[in-house]
């Protein structure tokens, strides 16, 4: 496969699991949340308040917000995740708009409650492992569902703060907001929303983390073997890994023997072992988790260095010298 069909075939694969994560965010959202009107964060959030309240439909509210807030990812984000901003946007409306038309509706207009009734905190948990995997999903392939999503994105271009850290900041400033709504009660109903938001906001933002740590989680391989320039030729064609050679001394015989570092995926785990297996089963070898990986192949370093930090670094270095 060429590099313009690899691609391609990248760029259609996005858009594929993007969809499947707003089908699944829709799913969860209307059939496990919204019949009990239950008030999470984000615009969706924003736009279920107004429909409770108001009765004006939460996919028009939906749209409207993120409109206003496409400008900010153009800037910040670029061209290209605006692209695919649009498109889950767009798409996230007219799914939010054809479940809604699909599932049966209660008397006041909202879906049938899908557990029965009395089963609000079940159905807020099962909804929000939902939405809270798809958004996760929509985000490993450099997509967005909107709105605070959006925000989240931008910071954590910049700045080494989850998706799910940002996104609880802003969550209850939403979720907070019921307390001020008179059309949701009497103030312990409102207190009751805002409860019940709370913990929407802790199990998704949960999730969302969950997932995305899971897919960049990595580990530190050290391989000791007699065949170690068969496994890391082996493990630098076939894996495309990068891999260091390090001197060894054992104690115990006395003997010199290269160590192979490696660092991978987690997920890259079986194929690293299948590959060792093959080449070497006496091989010995170590895997042990690490709490980060910054550099190329893993996630970029999001720290800032400021100007003048940098300035100073060649000053010091001539201070020394005289």
């Amino acid at each position: 496969m060429t590099s313009r069909h690899q691609m391609i075939w990248n760029e259609a694969k996005d858009y594929i699991f993007i969809t499947l994560g707003l089908i699944t965010f829709s799913f969860g959202y209307i059939v496990f949340l919204l019949p009990y009107e239950i008030v999470t964060g984000g615009v969706t959030g924003i736009s279920a308040i107004i429909y409770y309240a108001t009765g004006f439909h939460l996919e028009n509210s939906y749209m409207i917000i993120n409109v206003l807030l496409l400008g900010v990812a153009l800037k910040i984000l670029g061209f290209k995740f605006l692209m695919k901003t649009i498109y889950a946007i767009f798409t996230l409306y007219f799914l939010l708009k054809f479940g809604q038309w699909v599932m049966p509706s209660q008397p006041n207009g909202l879906p049938i409650k899908t557990l029965g009734e009395g089963q609000d905190f079940m159905s807020l948990i099962i909804g929000c492992m939902i939405t809270g995997t798809s958004m996760a999903i929509v985000f490993l392939n450099n997509g967005s569902t909107g709105g605070t999503d959006i925000v989240a994105a931008c910071v954590n271009k910049y700045h080494n703060f989850s998706l799910g850290q940002v996104l609880i900041g802003l969550d209850l400033v939403i979720i907070g907001s019921c307390l001020f709504i008179p059309e949701f009660g009497e103030p312990i109903d409102r207190a009751h929303k805002v409860v019940f938001g709370l913990c929407t906001m802790g199990i998704e933002n949960f999730m969302l983390d969950y997932v995305m740590n899971a897919r960049r989680e990595s580990v530190q391989f050290l391989i000791f073997s007699k065949k170690h320039e068969e496994i890391a030729h082996a493990i630098g064609t076939q894996m495309n890994h990068g891999v260091t050679i390090l001197d060894g001394h054992g104690w115990y015989t006395g003997q010199e023997m290269k160590v192979l570092c490696i660092l991978a995926r987690k997920r890259e785990s079986v194929t690293m072992f299948r590959l060792i297996k093959m080449i070497d089963p006496n091989a010995f070898v170590s895997q042990s988790a690490v709490i980060g990986v910054y550099g190329e192949g893993f996630d970029p370093i999001k720290v800032k260095v400021k100007k003048k930090d940098t300035q100073k670094l060649p000053e010091e270095k001539e201070d020394k010298k005289a």
